[in-house]
């Protein structure tokens, strides 16, 4: 077994928060535009929601590489 332990790069932490961010706000865009029915709004929530969360998702991933892999099972364990 390999025991060494690996860490994302920041790049796989920007790319996974970029095309996560893609799904996820052209949910938001669709949902938006079908409740309120106009694609300016739409648009606007959805653009503004992709940079916010882009940024709190890529803090969110580099936050998880403080924490020891494996450690958070070791506590539940015992």
């Amino acid at each position: 077994m390999n025991d060494t332990i690996q860490k994302e790069s920041h790049l796989r932490s920007i790319l996974k928060g970029l095309t996560w961010r893609i799904i996820a706000s052209t949910t938001i865009l669709i949902i938006t535009y079908l409740t309120t029915g106009e694609m300016e709004t739409a648009v606007t929530v959805a653009g503004i929601e992709f940079f916010v969360k882009l940024l709190l998702y890529y803090l969110h991933e580099r936050a998880w590489q403080f924490v020891p892999r494996g450690s958070i099972r070791k506590k539940f364990k015992k």
